[in-house]
């Protein structure tokens, strides 16, 4: 039984779709509303998150869309006056008029900070979990060595239902969605950032640069170092930033994570040819099991087809207290490699889109790297097609321009 959003099934969209805002005027007072003309897309799109700037000078807090139906969705500015608003069921060859107007709801996503764990939520629930703390180990038995911060977990569904896992016992240096990578050579050494057990590497946060809450979405903004611990003393080898963002969506949940690297010192960082590393992904515990994890991507291969593979998404799913439940990786097509290719553990629940397996490459002075991945959390079996609609939606969201 495939997951539903009570939407038309979608195909495979274009890659550009246009939407033009126009600006209206009232007569008089002091109101001014903007009229949103979204274009027709060749395909449906269930979930469309619309992206336009703002007009300048005009206070942006505080505005709604007026669909032709009467009903009214948030519209949400941020400080740079990008504005987003999330659309739903937008049939191929369907255009659509709104009215940008003042006033409409407040907060939709919810961020909090207690005992180092910043936790993003909707009004239905907790979605996400941001360790910018080392917490307390959950087991006697854990090495000091594998004690970290700065990762994602737990994952929640909308119904509540927890799907990632984090220190478990058979590779304790799994943490829900966390970055790192493995092989590198750096300044003549050979860290392993990934592996913490080798005592070469390890990832550290270093600041919570920012939170913000809306209608629309909210998240967090942090800092990481992958150290290198392989010399005499220990050396900082990138500079690492993320930016989690949470989306205010029907049916699902949809994280956003972009992870910038820059070197720390003016030496390159070489990523040697390898299985896996990047940013990985542990499923719930209760998935352990070569026959207790689903694997489907977006090529329609399994785990027993899909590890060495390439896909534009990946889903990983199981029951979790009797309950069929997943979530999917959306990878971007900027990323290094893309569609890159695939980590998929025999029988861990574990995935890892991982850049290293079609070659080594390096981190240069002076460049940044980055990765870019959306997570789609659900309850209930994939629905490939979905799945597809929101691949392109991040691939090419629609975008704006107001005029004048």
């Amino acid at each position: 039984m495939l997951m539903r959003l009570k939407v038309p099934l979608v195909r495979m969209l274009p890659p550009v779709f246009l939407v033009s805002l126009a600006l209206t005027v009232a007569a008089c007072g002091p109101a001014r509303d903007f009229v949103l003309e979204v274009a027709a897309p060749e395909g449906d799109r269930p979930i469309a998150i619309v992206e336009f700037e703002f007009p300048r000078g005009v206070p942006g807090d505080a505005w709604q869309a007026l669909q032709a139906d009467a009903t009214a969705v948030p519209v949400q500015v941020g400080a740079d006056g990008t504005a987003k608003v999330v659309l739903t069921n937008v049939a191929a060859g369907e255009s659509r008029t709104l009215t940008l107007q003042r006033g409409g709801p407040g907060r939709g996503v919810f961020v909090s900070e207690q005992a180092g764990l910043v936790s993003v939520s909707l009004p239905h629930g907790p979605v996400v979990a941001y360790h910018a703390e080392k917490q307390p180990l959950p087991r006697d038995d854990i090495d000091a060595v594998y004690h970290r911060s700065g990762y994602l977990h737990p994952v929640y569904t909308p119904v509540g239902y927890m799907v990632t896992d984090d220190y478990p016992p058979n590779h304790v240096h799994h943490h829900g969605i966390w970055s790192a990578w493995t092989r590198t050579t750096f300044m003549g050494r050979n860290p392993d950032f990934w592996n913490m057990h080798r005592s070469t590497g390890t990832v550290e946060h270093v600041a919570l640069d920012g939170v913000w809450e809306g209608p629309v979405h909210g998240g967090l903004r942090a800092r990481h170092v992958q150290l290198d611990l392989s010399g005499e003393v220990s050396q900082a080898a990138l500079n690492e930033s993320w930016v989690v963002r949470v989306y205010n969506t029907p049916g699902v949940h949809i994280i956003d994570l972009t992870v910038e690297q820059t070197l720390a010192t003016d030496s390159t960082l070489y990523l040697q040819e390898h299985l896996y590393g990047g940013v990985g992904l542990r499923g719930a515990r209760a998935w352990n099991g070569a026959e207790n994890a689903e694997i489907l991507t977006s090529e329609g291969r399994t785990r027993a087809d899909g590890h060495a593979t390439r896909a534009r998404w990946c889903h990983i799913g199981g029951l979790v207290d009797n309950a069929k439940v997943g979530l999917a990786v959306l990878g971007h097509p900027d990323n290094h490699e893309a569609p890159e290719p695939m980590r998929i553990h025999p029988d861990e629940p574990f995935f890892n889109y991982a850049p290293s397996q079609a070659g080594a490459f390096a981190i240069t002075p002076g460049v940044a790297f980055l990765l870019r991945y959306r997570y789609v959390v659900y309850d209930g079996d994939p629905d490939p097609t979905l799945l597809d609609a929101l691949w392109e939606d991040y691939a090419a969201p629609l975008t704006g321009v107001v005029r004048r």
